[in-house]
């Protein structure tokens, strides 16, 4: 340090310089060194590999919750399955009871005694109503269970528990690519895709859910979801 009058060299902690005797002013500190650096801080953990992460500033209910893998969501759709064939076997049942078993007792082989004539018996080799009627049954129970099945996967992935049973049982929940959930809409829509992911040779548009990087089956994509595990 130098005295700022004569430019002499002051000693360490002096008040006054020792040759012109004027007092020692301490320069004041520059800015760089009166403030102080900031205190690093630890990065946050990275999440876990195959999580979802959503984008910055969008609202996620699902927050960092892992993809559903193939095995599960088959497993899924197995219990599902089982489920509305229970339900339609049941509806299958109440319309043949409609009908009464002496109705289609007619149908068989039969009676040498049946005659052109038509009696409340039924009693005749071969009802010539037959096609009629096995046909008008396809036709009452295919868009009946056409609409069943939409109804029940889309009513529930869009309810409040995000799921069909089969998937709330695997604690399995399908959102939007923001991970929240999903409308009726678009609930409907991934439904219909899966006309499309049906089509696609040796199921690999199901088997998609297995090695795409979101675990997203060919429908998942077109409706622009996914299935998520709860933690």
């Amino acid at each position: 340090m130098y005295c700022t009058k004569c430019g002499s060299v002051l000693s360490e902690g002096a008040a006054f310089c020792r040759i012109c005797g004027s007092p020692v002013t301490v320069p004041p500190a520059s800015p760089s060194e009166a403030v102080s650096s900031p205190v690093p801080l630890e990065p946050p953990a990275a999440p876990p590999l195959g999580s979802y992460i959503p984008p910055a500033g969008s609202i996620s209910p699902s927050l960092m919750a892992p993809y559903a893998g193939f095995w599960l969501r088959a497993v899924a759709y197995l219990i599902d399955s089982a489920i509305l064939a229970v339900a339609f076997g049941a509806l299958v049942a109440i319309c043949l009871a409609s009908f009464g078993a002496r109705f289609f007792r007619g149908f068989g082989p039969g009676d040498n005694r049946a005659t052109v004539s038509y009696d409340l018996n039924y009693n005749y080799a071969f009802h010539p109503f037959l096609p009629a009627a096995v046909l008008g049954v396809i036709l009452v129970l295919l868009p009946i269970t056409i609409a069943g099945t939409w109804l029940y996967f889309a009513l529930m992935e869009a309810s409040a528990r995000q799921g069909t049973v089969g998937k709330i049982a695997l604690g399995l929940f399908v959102t939007d690519l923001q991970g929240r959930r999903i409308s009726f809409g678009r609930a409907s829509g991934r439904f219909f895709a899966k006309i499309i992911t049906g089509l696609v040779p040796l199921f690999i548009g199901y088997m998609m859910a297995g090695f795409t990087e979101k675990k997203q089956a060919l429908h998942d994509m077109i409706a622009g979801c996914l299935v998520l595990k709860k933690i």
